[in-house]
């Protein structure tokens, strides 16, 4: 009963410990999907997502449009499958805004390498985004 026990609280540990690193703003600098360069996709403003850990909130830009929502993070598990909402400000840079917003919902996990510098964003096991921390 007792390994069971500490076996419970050293997995909590880290899992708070995996979520306190999403912590902050993070930018794109790389997206899987569209035969289209990422400097084609994101020409003028490349997007961003920033972690509020209290307030259990997600928000960012989209390289056009602001977007915010519910943070759902279990440990290295994360889902973007809930409502968010987003501005409608009409943008001239073409599909990036549409790949970032329907890539979203698409990943599963996430992990936080390079001593805290770069998240990547997981489908099942295949990398989807990767961000770097600003």
């Amino acid at each position: 009963m007792g390994v069971v026990l500490i076996s419970c609280n050293a997995s909590k540990t880290q899992k708070s410990d995996s979520v306190s690193k999403l912590e902050g703003t993070w930018e794109l600098n790389y997206i899987t999907g569209p035969r289209i360069a990422f400097e084609g996709l994101y020409p003028n403003k490349k997007p961003t997502i920033n972690f509020d850990i209290k307030e259990n909130r997600v928000s960012g830009n989209n390289s056009c449009n602001s977007f915010t929502g519910k943070l759902v993070v279990t440990g290295n598990k994360i889902d973007f499958n809930q409502p968010m909402a987003v501005t409608k400000m009409m943008c001239m840079d073409g599909q990036g805004e549409q790949v970032f917003m329907s890539t979203l919902p698409k990943i599963t996990s996430y992990d936080v390498t390079d001593d805290g510098k770069t998240l990547n964003f997981i489908s099942g096991d295949i990398a989807m985004m990767r961000f770097t921390k600003k």
